[in-house]
């Protein structure tokens, strides 16, 4: 019989580490929905202004033996890379929310981690366990349900859908391409790294798509701040933490508690009532993710 996973205090640390990360990054779609600015220029500040702070961190750490820069132009590369998928990921998330339902594009994103399995599997023999590939399968399982009863042909288009399902590629695309940097690059390194190389790949995207840039008042810079601040340099880091300890499959699973934490969050804030069909999901989700962690 397989040990668990979180056997040691360094991965136990590392799981309470992606835990917080997705419920920071939950708060996302909400903060996207508050912002006065489009959906890509509210990306582009996600990453440009949580730049600084990323700048500091690396000037300040010690690396502990891990490289805080590329030392040749693969590692430039690959650096790159995960930067082009982070990019190209909320690009494609957010253009798809114009062509299908939410629910549609909710559950075709979440299907990032079927992906990201298959990719550990096949580049670095991460071999799924039968209890894994349940818990993946009721986790998927509980979003469909938690997106409102999961694909609606009806509600959407073949452009929408392929652009969702796009999302979940992209996504995996950065989680694997990450999962690699981990093992050589600090954290705030490769955080520094992704930023400049999204940002700079989005800005064009969203000046030639959305023309307005600049939130136009208080209230929205603090919005697209705490986008910033929160979900992406707190948020996201914490995830590229614990990717270092875990592997690839069960983290991006465990990710999966972001879209719970989006509905609660939703629920809270706009009065979205989820019903007893989408607070089953959620359990069905928690379930999938704690099989998984043996």
């Amino acid at each position: 019989m397989p040990r668990p996973i979180l056997t040691d205090p360094q991965r136990r640390l590392a799981f309470a580490a992606l835990i917080a990360g997705g419920i920071a990054i939950a708060f996302s779609p909400i903060f996207m929905r508050l912002s006065e600015v489009g959906p890509i220029a509210t990306a582009v500040h996600r990453l440009v202004l949580g730049l600084p702070l990323f700048w500091l961190w690396l000037a300040l750490e010690q690396g502990d033996g891990q490289q805080r820069g590329p030392a040749n132009w693969r590692d430039a590369g690959l650096l790159a890379l995960a930067g082009l998928f982070f990019a190209l990921d909320l690009a494609a998330w957010h253009s798809s929310l114009g062509y299908t339902s939410v629910a549609n594009a909710t559950l075709l994103a979440n299907n990032a981690p079927i992906f990201v399995a298959l990719g550990a599997w096949l580049l670095w023999r991460e071999r799924p366990t039968r209890g894994f590939v349940i818990g993946l399968a009721l986790s998927i399982v509980g979003c469909a349900l938690l997106s409102r009863g999961g694909f609606k042909p009806g509600q959407s288009t073949l452009l929408g859908d392929g652009l969702a399902l796009l999302t979940g590629v992209f996504y995996s695309g950065y989680f694997l391409t990450v999962k690699r940097l981990r093992a050589r690059f600090t954290t705030a390194a490769i955080m520094t790294w992704s930023a400049m190389v999204g940002a700079l790949i989005l800005l064009p995207a969203a000046w030639a798509s959305e023309g307005v840039l600049l939130p136009a008042s208080l209230a929205g810079w603090f919005v697209v701040l705490a986008l910033a601040l929160f979900s992406h340099v707190g948020g996201q880091s914490l995830i590229t933490y614990a990717m270092a300890h875990l592997p690839a499959g069960f983290s991006a699973l465990t990710l999966l508690i972001q879209p719970v934490g989006a509905a609660l969050l939703a629920w809270i804030l706009f009065g979205e009532a989820l019903g007893p069909l989408q607070l089953a999901g959620g359990f069905v989700v928690l379930a999938g993710i704690w099989l998984a962690r043996r």
